[in-house]
């Protein structure tokens, strides 16, 4: 009988907390669960990037389960999980963003940001604000930053020395799938050649493909040098992907939630892009001790045919009016 009594009383002592909002550690929430999808490999920055990310969000009652290598979504298929409820949060290459917001294809040209600084600057200012809106009203998605990975450059298995976007006539580069990621692959002269990504050291060691286009860390991470012979530093497109969570996710959060999100992420970004400079600034010399030829092209010559294979084509039409001039400005 005192048994049943006591019980009584918890449950009812129980009620009354719950009613007046009064929670413990037994009444706490349960993490809300993160499944985070990118194409990079474990063994990349931006993946000690999550982490420290989600030890920072595990305070705001967040759980970050991440998958690499495009284990969970292939390469191009994340913001249609993130829409679609499958997916929580993204590394999204926003040639992806272009694909459904045509507006978005003014960051995915060549020669548009100068360099991580740059990037950064835009993301802060009006026009950054302006992108993510357009993000987040079309896709469902709220961007948290530009997640910066390297200047990307043109390495070629063939030895034929590129100089000026002639010199890439007829030379299969890979590019990512997408009708951005092609037209950039055309703005440099060469005959762009869609592949996903883990199919690139194979398609290099089968001749499949003559080249690809990525950043240095990304080219040493993928052991893509060992199946080339050169690189030739074009430093085409400042490389970055949108670190992005839903809209649902987002939106079910407080104000104080969202800052200190926001914070978390702001810091982790910071910390990558910082690690990112440091070792494009050796990779260099990597890539020529083991053997491969590393040169600068005519890139007078490169900026000036890609801008004007963008000027005159349709994917500058849907470019906000004065963007352009205003990130030209900064």
């Amino acid at each position: 009988m005192g048994f049943e009594i006591n019980r009584r009383v918890l449950m009812a002592a129980g009620a009354a907390l719950l009613a007046w909002g009064v929670t413990g550690p037994a009444a706490a929430q349960t993490p809300t669960n993160l499944r985070f999808s990118a194409v990079f490999s474990e063994q990349d920055i931006r993946a000690e990037m999550m982490k420290r990310f989600g030890e920072e969000v595990k305070a705001q009652g967040f759980t970050l389960q991440p998958y690499y290598g495009g284990t969970l979504f292939k390469q191009g298929t994340e913001l249609v999980a993130m829409q679609r409820g499958n997916l929580e949060m993204g590394n999204i290459a926003p040639q992806d963003i272009s694909n459904q917001v045509p507006e978005w294809s003014i960051v995915t040209s060549a020669y548009l940001f100068r360099d991580a600084d740059h990037l950064k600057k835009v993301f802060a200012s009006d026009v950054g604000r302006e992108l993510k809106k357009m993000a987040s009203d079309k896709l469902g998605i709220h961007i948290l930053g530009p997640t910066y990975f390297g200047a990307r450059h043109v390495g070629l298995k063939p030895n034929k020395k590129i100089n000026k976007p002639e010199d890439l006539a007829g030379i299969k580069l890979r590019m990512p799938g997408g009708d951005a990621w092609q037209f950039l692959g055309q703005s440099l002269g060469a005959n762009p050649t869609p592949m996903a990504y883990a199919e690139v050291y194979t398609g290099l060691q089968t001749g499949a493909i003559d080249g690809q286009d990525n950043p240095l860390p990304n080219v040493q991470n993928m052991k893509f040098y060992e199946v080339m012979s050169q690189v030739a530093l074009t430093s085409h497109l400042v490389g970055f992907d949108l670190l992005a969570v839903s809209n649902k996710v987002w939106n079910a959060m407080s104000p104080e939630k969202q800052a200190a999100f926001q914070a978390a992420a702001d810091k982790a970004i910071e910390w990558s892009t910082q690690e990112h400079l440091k070792k494009e600034a050796e990779l260099a010399t990597f890539f020529k001790e083991k053997g491969l030829e590393v040169y600068t092209p005519d890139l007078k010559a490169f900026r000036e045919f890609a801008q004007k294979k963008y000027l005159a084509s349709d994917l500058a039409k849907s470019w906000p009016a004065g963007m352009l001039d205003k990130i030209n400005a900064m």
